[in-house]
């Protein structure tokens, strides 16, 4: 039983990193799309479509998926996609926010609604939860090859605040305005970067039962695989 555990939450934690992936996928498609809809499909005159395209690249998305995505976004038939945000309450109190990009509103409210009727919550004001979070880089680093004594110091010269290990990574965390220099110097360290991106990030955290924590992972779970949905984050320990 025990091996069948183990093998049971590696397949979990892949299951759910694979997912994560796809909605990184999904989400720079998004932001390409939603670029060339408020500046056109040039981009050297459109500098949030250049940004796109580039946060694609490093995300070893195919040229031609970009190209496709840029044509179909200059397509008048193509809608636009706004960013949203909810904050939601769930089990035990802990806080929940969701973002995503919808090129439809009422679906992703609608979707909302349906999870929290299915697994439980309570959409919250805005501002409710958010003020227990702070926006951060944060930056995935694969173990293995890589010294965590020497990558400590790598990042900590370059202005991380937090320095961090997981299952799988080692996990930096920094200021929004020092995330391209911690980055940048991660790269030309030839260092390999599994993920990248600013997310929120709790400042305190909720010790809830066992049963309310098996209650927020099917809640979490069903908002991240609402087709809306980039990322949900949490503050549940």
């Amino acid at each position: 039983m025990a091996g069948h555990s183990k093998w049971a939450n590696i397949k979990h934690r892949k299951d759910r990193a694979d997912r994560k992936k796809g909605k990184i996928f999904s989400r720079i498609m998004k932001e390409i799309i939603s670029a060339v809809k408020q500046g056109g499909p040039d981009q050297k005159s459109n500098s949030k479509l250049r940004i796109a395209v580039q946060k694609a690249k490093e995300a070893n998305l195919p040229n031609e998926n970009i190209d496709r995505n840029i044509k179909k976004a200059a397509s008048a038939d193509q809608h636009d996609f706004d960013e949203m945000t909810y904050e939601l309450y769930g089990y035990g109190g802990v806080g929940i926010i969701v973002d995503g990009m919808t090129d439809n509103k009422n679906r992703f409210a609608s979707d909302i609604r349906i999870a929290t009727n299915k697994r439980g919550g309570t959409v919250a004001m805005p501002g409710a939860v958010a003020y227990n979070f702070d926006r951060k880089g944060v930056i995935r680093i694969p173990k293995g090859s890589n010294s965590e004594d020497d990558l400590f110091m790598l990042v900590s010269d370059a202005g991380a605040e937090d320095f961090a290990a997981d299952d799988d990574h080692f996990v930096v965390t920094m200021r929004v305005d020092s995330f391209p220099t911690v980055k940048t110097a991660i790269e030309k360290a030839n260092i390999k970067i599994d993920e990248a991106a600013l997310e929120m990030v709790p400042k305190t955290f909720v010790e809830v039962s066992e049963e309310d924590g098996n209650n927020n992972i099917a809640l979490i779970e069903w908002l991240e695989n609402l087709d809306d949905v980039d990322a949900v984050y949490h503050n549940m320990k």
